[in-house]
Parts: C-alpha cells; structure tokens; sequence
C-alpha cells in the first residue's frame, strides 16, 4: 500500500498536509482511489480526513501520468454540488479505464462522482440515492432573492439530470427518474439495474455510512445509518450550511 500525501504552506510558510489517499495494489498500469467521506468544496469545509475536496483529486490524478485502469470506491452521503459536479469532470475527463464500486453509499452528488465509471458496480446491498438540490441559508433575503435561489436550484438539478441521463437503461424515460429524484429514492443495486446501466454485484453485507448530512435524509436504510453521526458544533455546521449541497 503507498500513501499520497498532499501539503500546502499555511499563513506562516509551514508546509501542512491538506490531503492523503490510500492507493493499494498500485502497480504501473493500476490504481485505487476511495472515496469514503462527504464530498466538500475545499480544505476549510473538512471535518475529518475523510472528506474530499476537487483539489484532492486533481492533486491525486496528477500523481498517475500513465495509469491505465483506475478502481474508484465509493461510500459517501454526499456533499457540495458544485465540489462534486467538479471531481466528476475529473475523473471523466481522465483516460484510464475507470471501475467504480459502491461499496456502501453513493448517495445525493455521490451517486453523480459514480457515474464517471465506464463500468459500474453496486451490490445488491447496497444503495444509490438520488434526490433534488438542497440550499442552507443563514442571513435574510428577500423574495426576489429566494425566488433566484429557487431557479438557480432547478439549474443545477438539471445538471444532474443529464449525468444520470447519459447512463439510462435503455427504454427507460428520464421522467423517471426525475420522479424519484422529487422523492427522494433510496436504489439497491438490482433495484437500480433497472433504471440505469450499471452491474449488479453480489451482497457483500455492505459498509456502513457516516455523514453530516444524515439529518436531512428521511428514507435512511438502518443498514446504511449503522454508526454514530458526526457531531458538529453548531458554527461548523452554519459555516458549511453556506456550501450549495445536494444532500
């Protein structure tokens, strides 16, 4: 197993690590990537080193000039869209031949970062979640504001809707999906194979999930929501309510 650590120098010119990755099995052609926080727009917004900001990953793809296959493993409740929409594009954009497993959760932006896969893996316990964009406000606004953030948000859910309309099964209307999207649907891997063009993986009593953005789920799977919730004080949780999330 090799460990990437990434370092930036902090107000006071002191080199500090912002990122490390595990990468195991690296080999010439190969290399492993997981993905197993909230998804997060930049270094000020983790909580714990298992969150994941666009940097991390630009910072990690730069590290694998050369690499022919990427395996990407995926057990996270979401985060930033606009982080998420971000490493998506990173990830599609890379020419290694890309496996992606879900090995618990790719829930809310997750789910998209999963669809960067040229093949794609969710066991048949364990979950995709999609749903509508969420924004968290703090200050006051006024009608003409709220209403932009209003349109806004069905922008960027339209966004989404192309990714997950590029990875439709055939016969399927993105109509659909925008239906499950409004209500917030919880997908097993056979459950998904129905809807979209993914492999469906054997039960492999998947991992259990750990993220700020439980609260606001309301369909939470018990075998999902198996662990403690971070807790948060309540100026971390305002100062990363100010981040757009699909959540």
């Amino acid at each position: 197993m090799k460990i990437l650590e990434f370092k930036n120098k902090d107000q006071n010119g002191q080199l500090k690590t912002v990122g490390k990755f595990e990468i195991k099995n690296l080999t010439e052609d190969t290399a492993e990537l997981y993905i197993y926080g909230d998804i997060v727009s930049s270094e000020w917004a983790k909580w714990d080193d298992s969150d994941i900001c666009p940097n991390d990953v630009a910072n990690f793809l730069k590290q694998l000039d050369g690499t022919n296959k990427l395996n990407i493993f995926i057990n996270s409740g979401g985060g930033s869209v606009f982080a998420g929409l971000a490493i998506y594009h990173q990830l599609k954009r890379n020419s290694a031949e890309k496996t992606v497993y879900v090995d618990g959760l790719a829930g809310s932006i997750s789910s998209v970062i999963a669809f960067c896969g040229d093949r794609i893996v969710v066991p048949t316990d364990a979950f995709l979640m999609i749903h509508k964009p969420w924004m968290g406000l703090l200050g006051a606004y006024n009608a003409i504001e709220l209403r932009k953030m209003a349109d806004d948000l069905d922008r960027i859910e339209e966004g989404i809707m192309n990714v997950y309309g590029q990875h439709l099964k055939e016969g399927v209307d993105i109509e659909t999906i925008r239906q499950m999207v409004q209500e917030e649907t919880w997908l097993t891997g056979d459950k998904a194979a129905e809807y979209f063009d993914i492999e469906v993986g054997e039960a492999v009593n998947a991992a259990a999930c750990t993220s700020m953005y439980f609260e606001h789920y309301a369909k939470i799977p018990e075998k999902i929501k198996c662990q403690p919730e971070p807790q948060k004080d309540n100026n971390e949780k305002e100062k990363l309510l100010l981040e757009l999330d699909l959540i």
